[in-house]
């Protein structure tokens, strides 16, 4: 993704104590009593996105425009904190679980769009965070606690609670995507990412050395909750115990790249709620915040393997500004020393900072053996018929060819990663 484009387990190095530190994330203050019972909030700029008429299509074709209205009247039946609580969980978890079944051929196809579409998910998701947001609760709920349930809402429909490695015999794998965005230029758009992690999701991959288990969760595109550590919450306490992991997002025309460096720097490009965020790269501890760090995923043997139609590059291209220069400079191999990050190989959007963010995670977590990095796939394309954003449809045959083809190849480069890496 890069703006060029249009019941913790215990983790080591202190536990609970350092997932906190290391997300960045503090307690919320306790609300007052007159803050009980505030109106609900007006709709987001992601949520106002589901009115038009594309959303409203990908929802009826693929019947995921069922899950809002049930939800709804779920809510109204809740009495309690702990009963919204639960509903909340449930409907967002049945809707991550929905998503994947589909998209891995389980269940039926409720609907003529195509198994492997990533974008139902992200707009029933948006449609049970509206009628959320929209609830008068029968009892009083502070803002606080609004936020609790929404924060439940988006990490049970983005599959973050539900990474599981049963057994001892397989290799732990974690894959990483990201919702659509630039939806303001073409409100049709997918992200083959999170197609990438609905088909990957509790699969197991044959390498020579045996299977890997590959789980994955969804990122959204927003700058707030990654300065409010999602990222971290998300993974801190699955690293040390997993054997390669990836974070995937859309990137350029035709290619993949493995990205080799991250950088620390936001570029300012608008995100899914049309917010900008430019400068470093906010994180915990800040006085020992790299300007960059790197992959140790085996970029040599991915560029090189045979793993699908669209070549794979190994990018070293970063941008930065040198120790003592003012301006920015381009360089193909790599940062110079004592340089500052002007962006990454991924570019300067939320692609470079999951990987930013998750290879910090990782060398502080003092993990300089687990393989891991990013993954950028090609743009996912409509047919050259269908590329005009106010007449085209949602879907064509190119589309959903040029979808799985991309699906397709990050399996085999995450088996090819695996094995590489023994």
């Amino acid at each position: 993704m890069t703006h060029q484009l249009p019941a913790t387990a215990r983790i080591g190095l202190g536990g609970m104590a350092l997932l906190l530190v290391l997300a960045g994330s503090a307690l919320p203050a306790a609300a007052s009593p007159a803050d009980a019972s505030r109106a609900p909030a007006e709709a987001t700029v992601e949520e106002q996105r589901l009115d038009r008429a594309a959303p409203q299509e990908v929802l009826r074709r693929s019947g995921f425009d069922a899950f809002a209205p049930r939800f709804e009247r779920a809510l109204q039946h809740a009495k309690s904190y702990a009963q919204a609580e639960r509903t909340v969980t449930r409907h967002a978890s049945a809707l991550w679980q929905r998503a994947v079944g589909r998209a891995q051929g389980r269940g039926p196809a409720t609907g003529d769009l195509s198994r492997g579409d990533d974008r139902p998910l992200y707009w029933a998701r948006l449609a049970l965070s509206r009628e959320l947001r929209a609830w008068t609760p029968r009892f009083d709920l502070d803002d606080q606690r609004r936020a609790a349930l929404r924060s439940a809402l988006e990490t049970a429909s983005r599959g973050q609670g539900d990474i599981h490695y049963p057994g001892h015999r397989a290799k732990r794998v974690l894959v990483t995507g990201f919702d659509p965005f630039t939806l303001d230029r073409d409100v049709r758009i997918g992200n083959p990412s999170g197609a990438s992690a609905l088909a990957l999701d509790g699969t197991l991959v044959q390498t020579p050395d045996g299977p890997a288990r590959i789980e994955t969760v969804v990122f959204p595109v927003r700058w707030a909750d990654f300065a409010e550590g999602v990222v971290e919450r998300a993974l801190a306490r699955h690293l040390p115990h997993l054997d390669l992991f990836t974070t995937i997002s859309q990137g350029r025309q035709g290619r993949f790249d493995v990205e080799r460096t991250n950088g620390a720097w936001r570029g300012g490009f608008a995100d899914n709620e049309n917010a900008s965020s430019t400068g470093l790269v906010p994180v915990a501890d800040p006085a020992t915040q790299p300007q960059w760090t790197s992959t140790t995923l085996p970029y040599r043997q991915l560029a090189e393997a045979d793993t699908g139609r669209f070549p794979v590059y190994d990018n070293t291209e970063v941008t930065e500004i040198p120790a003592g220069g003012t301006q920015p400079v381009t360089r193909p191999d790599g940062p110079t020393p004592g340089s500052a990050a002007r962006a990454g190989g991924g570019g300067d959007y939320l692609s470079n900072e999951i990987a930013y963010r998750v290879t910090l995670l990782r060398d502080r977590l003092r993990l300089p053996d687990l393989p891991g990095g990013h993954l950028h796939t090609p743009v996912l394309q409509f047919g050259a018929e269908n590329t005009n954003p106010q007449t085209g449809t949602v879907t064509d045959p190119a589309f959903e060819r040029n979808r799985a083809d991309i699906v397709g190849q990050v399996r085999e480069l995450v088996r090819t990663a695996v094995t590489a890496t023994g």
